[in-house]
């Protein structure tokens, strides 16, 4: 790396820097290289959280409520699906769902009807206020997001491409 690169580098140091610091001060044999990446995924993890947590609450809705409502809002009109897809795509238990969607039904923002094919089911559909509140949150999200992302100097595809390769890998299990 050149000169005047690296003090280009030094002037957008953040807290990684210098904890990867203080471990190849404190441990010169270990590579902690890795470190470099993790940590930084990790507190920007963070704080995506809570930048979709804001923009969320902007619209009324926490987290859940979002998932929940955005599950029904992503399979199109007329935004209705059974309790067991939405359990499975919310990755939760059915008494978890029970009582959210519960929730979400006293607020209003959606509606169970009897499931024409099995009466012992029932079918979820988001209500106008529950469509209109995930759409005017899923448009804050992505505004937010996008905002993130400002100022990175990498190519975006390059990046999902990255991205997808290392979450793959990680699915598939430690090596």
């Amino acid at each position: 790396m050149d000169q005047d690169r690296m003090d280009d580098d030094r002037g957008d140091e953040d807290e990684v820097d210098e904890l990867v610091a203080d471990w190849r001060r404190e441990r010169p044999e270990l590579d902690v290289s890795s470190l470099e990446i993790w940590s930084r995924i990790s507190r920007l993890a963070a704080i995506l959280v809570k930048e979709r947590a804001r923009a969320y609450a902007e619209h009324d809705l926490t987290v859940w409520e979002f998932d929940v409502l955005s599950a029904l809002r992503k399979l199109g009109a007329p935004y209705s699906a059974s309790v067991g897809h939405l359990i499975r795509d919310n990755h939760v238990t059915s008494g978890t769902m029970t009582n959210r969607l519960d929730r979400l039904a006293g607020r209003g923002m959606i509606t169970r009807h009897a499931d024409p094919h099995d009466l012992r089911s029932r079918t979820i559909e988001l209500t106008p206020l529950g469509l209109e509140r995930v759409d005017a949150a899923i448009e804050s999200l992505v505004a937010v997001e996008s905002r993130m992302l400002d100022g990175l100097a990498v190519d975006r595809d390059q990046l999902v491409r990255q991205l997808r390769v290392l979450l793959t890998v990680r699915r598939e299990g430690p090596r």
